[in-house]
């Protein structure tokens, strides 16, 4: 089945479970498609609406959680040669996976805000396993892992994230395709900027199969219906891995199209109003901040500032 949620142009914002019937969109009787996953698609149908009438959402808009996985060996290491590092010997050891923002989903055929503090905007193209009954996985989507290139380097040389590089959008969609016609195994992936194609790759070159990454995610917790378990991103996925400066400008349409699952678009809007031309606020200088200076005062400044 290929499964969605979304929104009537008189329904309610956070949309409606449904499942793709050609040119119509048949609406399921449950809550949301979190619900549709726990009870393995088994819901009665509702309404029924014309495709052309609605608008499609995030497959999941407000996820339990995302963890993001790095499964794919060329991205890596083609990412570290570009620094002149090579592939760390623990990451053929276990999956990793890093957390992202639940909060900042963004769906199909919508504006992605270019993030303040950035000039380094880059996609990242990826599959997206959405966990459905008894910490199985009930489908797979497109997903686009939006990074701040520039604020990452930072924010990795302190040693822990990356979280701001990462945290102000991701986006997944147009559908999710139940695991029984899209087992995760291969599918040629392709990403697209103003119609130029920037990336192919191919599923199968994942180097940890979605058994292991699952088995990773899961170990020493519970995955729950709805959380969504991230590929990383397929070798070529990313402007980074380029190397060329090509970085996302306002007004970009990004395409990430795997095949068996659909195309994800989205545009790269205008910079966030959340500081003056996208730019980060002005921080004080090292080791200064208001008030009377002091050991204490200097270790907040350096935090600030890291």
């Amino acid at each position: 089945m290929r499964l969605c949620t979304f929104r009537p142009s008189d329904g309610p914002l956070e949309g409606c479970p449904g499942r793709v019937d050609g040119e119509h969109i048949v609406q399921l009787d449950a809550p949301d498609l979190i619900t549709v996953l726990a009870r393995r698609g088994q819901v009665a149908d509702a309404a029924t609406w014309r495709a052309a009438d609605v608008q499609l959402l995030a497959p999941v808009p407000r996820p339990p959680s995302i963890r993001d996985f790095f499964a794919f060996e060329q991205h890596i290491a083609t990412a570290r040669a570009n620094r002149g590092a090579t592939m760390p010997a623990e990451w053929y050891e276990f999956p990793v996976f890093y957390f992202t923002n639940p909060a900042a989903i963004t769906g199909p055929d919508t504006e992605v805000p270019y993030p303040a503090g950035t000039a380094e905007l880059d996609y990242e193209l990826e599959v997206a396993a959405v966990i459905g009954a008894d910490g199985q996985i009930g489908g797979f989507t497109v997903m686009n892992d939006w990074s701040a290139r520039d604020i990452q380097r930072k924010e990795m040389r302190v040693g822990l994230g990356p979280a701001k590089a990462k945290d102000f959008a991701t986006s997944f969609g147009p559908v999710l395709v139940t695991a029984d016609e899209f087992d995760g195994s291969q599918a040629v992936m392709t990403a697209r900027v103003n119609g130029e194609q920037r990336s192919r790759g191919q599923l199968a070159d994942l180097h940890y199969p979605w058994p292991a990454i699952l088995a990773q995610a899961a170990r020493n917790t519970e995955l729950r219906p709805g959380d969504i378990i991230g590929s990383g991103t397929v070798g070529t996925g990313c402007i980074l891995e380029h190397d060329d400066g090509r970085w996302l400008q306002p007004g970009d349409v990004v395409e990430m199209e795997v095949e068996g699952i659909g195309i994800l678009r989205n545009t790269v809007g205008p910079p966030s109003p959340a500081s003056p031309g996208g730019r980060p606020p002005a921080l004080p200088p090292r080791g200064t901040t208001p008030g009377t200076p002091g050991p204490r005062s200097t270790l907040r400044a350096e935090m600030d500032t890291a």
